[in-house]
C-alpha cells in the first residue's frame, strides 16, 4: 500500500466513524503485518515508528568557564598590579621564593621592598631581592645569535660565549676574588689596543693607583687578610645585548649585578658581620673584523667600561674593595645622593663616580 493510500484510508476511517475508531480492513493489517516482519529480518526501524530523540549532554563546562573568566575579570579590576605580577618576568617585589625567569631586557621598574633582615653567614642573601637571582654565570643571559656585522651565527654565537667567559674570568673565578691575577680574562684581551695594555700593566703592578688605573674599573678583588667570601655562591643578574658596531664589528654590550656576601678576614659562624658588597658593571666589548682591525683569534678589544658600587669602598683606590664592616668608611658616601644597588631598570651611573672612579652614592639597602 502506498503512502497516499495510507493517509487516505486514515481519513475515510476517521470521517465514517460516530464518535469510534473504525478498524482497518483484513488487507491493510495484513498489509502493514508483513512490513513490520521485513523490517525486524533487517534490523531496520519500523516502518512509521517514532524514534525519540537523543538526549542532549549538558554542556556544564561551558558553563563553569564563564564563570572562572567573570571571576577572572574582576579580579584584574580589582587588583590589577598584583594579577599582571603573576605572569610578569620581572622581579616581583620578593613575594614570592621561586627563581626569578632570566633577565632577557631592561626590566620596567625596581624589585619590591624584602623583610627587613640582616644577612647571616648561613643565609648570606636573607633581606635581598638577590635571594632569588641565579648562581654564578647562570645568571647572565646570553641573546640567540643571528648573523651580524663581519659574522656569521655560528661566529656571533662563539663571541657571545667568549663575552659571557670574560665576565666570569673577571668578575666571578675565585682566585681572582681573593686578589690572584686575572690570567683568563686577560688572555681574551686583544693584546694590540695599546690604551688598555697599558691599563692593566699600571692596574695590576704599581703600588700607586689613580680613579683611571684601579683594577675594580674591570676585575672584583678583595684583600684576603681584611676579607672573604661567605660561602659559595655569588649572586648574578644580567644579560648580553649585541649590534653591529664600526667597521662591522660585533660589538657585545653586558649590564650584570654582582652581588658578594663578605664577612672579616677569620671569623665564622653566627657572630660574624656579613656585608653584601653590590657591583653592577657595563662592559663595551668589540669583537673585531680581522681584515679591519689588527687582532688576534678569540680576543676582543674593549670600548668602555663602568661600575656602579656599593659597600666596597669610597677611599682613594686600594685596588681591592673594602667592605664596610665599621663605620670608618661610610663618611665618604655622598649622603645628597641615594641609589638602589637592586634596581636595574636605570642605566649605570657613570655621572655619580666620586674621584676615586667609583659610585659611591648612599645606597638604600643592600
Amino acid at each position: 500500500m502506498s503512502d497516499e493510500e495510507w493517509e487516505r484510508f486514515l481519513r475515510e476511517s476517521v470521517a465514517g466513524a460516530a464518535g469510534a475508531p473504525v478498524e482497518p480492513s483484513a488487507r491493510a493489517r495484513g498489509v502493514e503485518q508483513r512490513l513490520k516482519a521485513a523490517g525486524a529480518e533487517k534490523g531496520a526501524e519500523g516502518w512509521r515508528t517514532y524514534s525519540p530523540a537523543r538526549p542532549r549532554r549538558r554542556r556544564t563546562g561551558w558553563y563553569v568557564a564563564g564563570l572562572v573568566a567573570a571571576v577572572a575579570l574582576l579580579g584584574v579590576s580589582l587588583f590589577p598590579a598584583q594579577v599582571f605580577g603573576l605572569f610578569d618576568g620581572d622581579d616581583d617585589g620578593g613575594r614570592s621564593e621561586a627563581p626569578l625567569a632570566a633577565e632577557s631586557k631592561r626590566p620596567r621598574e625596581a624589585p619590591g621592598a624584602e623583610p627587613a633582615q640582616r644577612p647571616t653567614w648561613d643565609e648570606p642573601f636573607r633581606g635581598s631581592p638577590a635571594a632569588r637571582w641565579a648562581d654564578g654565570a647562570a645568571g647572565i643571559t646570553v641573546p640567540a645569535a643571528k648573523a651580524t656585522g663581519w659574522m656569521d651565527a655560528a661566529q656571533v654565537e662563539r663571541a657571545l660565549k667568549q663575552s659571557r667567559r670574560f665576565l666570569v674570568a673577571a668578575g666571578l673565578d675565585r682566585g681572582v676574588l681573593r686578589g690572584e691575577r686575572p690570567t683568563e680574562a686577560i688572555g681574551l684581551l686583544n693584546p694590540h689596543q695599546d690604551d688598555v695594555q697599558e691599563y692593566l700593566r699600571t692596574a695590576l703592578s704599581s703600588k700607586t693607583l689613580t680613579p683611571t688605573t684601579d683594577p675594580l674599573l674591570l676585575f672584583s678583588r678583595f684583600r684576603p687578610q681584611q676579607a672573604q667570601l661567605v660561602g659559595d655562591v655569588v649572586k648574578t643578574r644580567g644579560r648580553l645585548s649585541y649590534r653591529e658596531g664600526k667597521r662591522g664589528a660585533l660589538e657585545v654590550t653586558a649590564d650584570v649585578t654582582f652581588v658578594y656576601p663578605v664577612a672579616p678576614a677569620g671569623e665564622r659562624g653566627r657572630g660574624s658581620d656579613v656585608v653584601r658588597t653590590i657591583v653592577r658593571r657595563e662592559v663595551v666589548m668589540s669583537w673585531d673584523d680581522p681584515d679591519k682591525i689588527i687582532t688576534e683569534p678569540g680576543t676582543m678589544s674593549l670600548v668602555s667600561y663602568t661600575l656602579d658600587l656599593t659597600n666596597g669602598g669610597c677611599s682613594a683606590p686600594t685596588g681591592y674593595f673594602v667592605p664596610p664592616f665599621d663605620t670608618a668608611d661610610k663618611q665618604h658616601a655622598d649622603e645628597e645622593r641615594r641609589i638602589d644597588p637592586y634596581d636595574r631598570s636605570k642605566p649605570v651611573d657613570g655621572d655619580g663616580a666620586s674621584p676615586s672612579g667609583k659610585n659611591c652614592a648612599k645606597a638604600t639597602r643592600s
